[in-house]
């Protein structure tokens, strides 16, 4: 049994030390304190225990404190291994709630020092950075073929000049996304004196959080698509599918337009590019409203959301007789259906598969706001080839059909 003198000066450095903890806890710095081992009468000690539950309280203190905060994110990563975990919490021990291969997508909404915060199968999870990547492997790849292509291009030092949305510009304020340039290209040999406006589809940061109107005058979308009937507002530009190899579409509609641009240069045609790079802050009504005002024709590429090899086929008009009637659709559907009409004859001159009659009614936020020749083409979709090889022979058919409707 511990004596009362022992007992006393066992307390009173209980009250000391605790008087310590709580200071610290209430903003100060730890100080530690020195608990010295009393000794009773016949060499017996008392346990000095005290400085290890400081030390147990201190270790606890600063683990809260340099827990990870997760800075605020809104994009989208990949996996890069096989079998990767998702965890229910930032932490190896963390429950392991799935994993996910190569080359699957998440939506990260945090980052943290060793984890990112993201959703998976709708619920936030976490996995590690060890393990992601902002772009697959492929889209790496691409970018340096793409970077390389531009540099060794012989067509490379052609006349350009950009080309930024006038707000003076009809329908121009409507637009919501639009400090990004396009750029006019001008042919250095055997110019025709017709611009064609190359719309990579997609890539636009933050496109998808942003709404425009889905028609000029404000009335509601016709047809079901990515935005459904009945709708007033629609995305201001996608992100887009992925194909079923993991590559992103627009990184694919990128090197399709990059490709289509040099085969028009130098077949004598103007180009206006709406987008050469990843990324481009310009939603779909400034791209259109760009086109109007600076091309004789809009082609915007794409590939389709499904996955059994489709085909190619273009957006056409819906034969809906109020949309028909509404301006400026009223005055130039049927110059986007017979644009329409001839890319696909070119494609399929090329020997390009084409989907069912080769089109599909879409009401589509571009062709709302069009004043020129313009077209949603569809290239393929999911389980289309996107090889360099099949990207030329999209090129060529192409060609073909826009020589086809200029008559040249």
């Amino acid at each position: 049994m511990m004596g009362r003198a022992k007992r006393a000066a066992f307390l009173t450095a209980a009250a000391v030390w605790t008087a310590g903890i709580l200071s610290g806890c209430a903003g100060g710095d730890y100080q530690p304190i020195e608990i010295q081992t009393q000794e009773a009468a016949g060499g017996e000690h008392i346990p000095n225990t005290l400085p290890q539950a400081e030390t147990s309280l201190k270790e606890t203190a600063v683990s809260m404190e340099t827990a990870p905060a997760y800075q605020t994110a809104d994009d989208t990563v990949y996996i890069t291994g096989d079998r990767v975990n998702i965890r229910k919490e930032g932490s190896t021990s963390g429950q392991i709630v799935g994993r996910l291969d190569k080359g699957a997508a998440l939506k990260r909404t945090g980052i943290g020092g060793s984890w990112s915060r993201v959703i998976y199968q709708d619920q936030e999870c976490y996995v590690s950075n060890q393990y992601i990547a902002a772009k697959p492997a492929e889209t790496a790849a691409a970018e340096a073929e793409n970077a390389a292509q531009a540099k060794d291009s012989p067509l490379s030092s052609a006349q350009k000049q950009e080309i930024r949305l006038n707000p003076d510009w009809q329908y121009a304020g409507m637009s919501k996304i639009n400090s990004g340039t396009a750029v006019l290209y001008k042919a250095e040999n055997n110019r025709k004196g017709i611009v064609v406006c190359v719309n990579a589809g997609h890539g636009t940061q933050g496109g998808g959080s942003v709404k425009t109107l889905c028609h000029p005058d404000g009335t509601p979308k016709v047809t079901s698509g990515t935005t459904q009937a009945g709708a007033t507002t629609a995305a201001a530009v996608s992100s887009g599918m992925t194909f079923a190899d993991g590559t992103p579409e627009h990184q694919v509609t990128l090197s399709m337009a990059l490709k289509l641009k040099e085969k028009l240069l130098a077949d004598g045609y103007d180009v206006l590019m709406i987008r050469e790079t990843e990324d481009v802050q310009l939603d779909n009504v400034a791209r259109t409203v760009i086109a109007n005002n600076a091309a004789d024709c809009h082609i915007a590429l794409h590939w389709d959301s499904t996955s059994n090899d489709k085909g190619a086929f273009y957006m056409s008009v819906p034969s809906n007789e109020t949309y028909r009637n509404m301006e400026p659709v009223k005055s130039h559907w049927q110059q986007h259906n017979a644009l329409g009409e001839s890319l696909v004859a070119g494609l399929k001159s090329a020997g390009v598969k084409i989907f069912s009659g080769g089109s599909m009614e879409m009401d589509l936020t571009q062709t709302s706001y069009s004043t020129i020749p313009s077209v949603d083409i569809e290239l393929g979709d999911k389980a289309s080839d996107h090889s360099s090889a099949a990207l030329d022979t999209l090129v060529t058919g192409l060609l073909a059909g826009i020589d086809q409707y200029f008559g040249q």
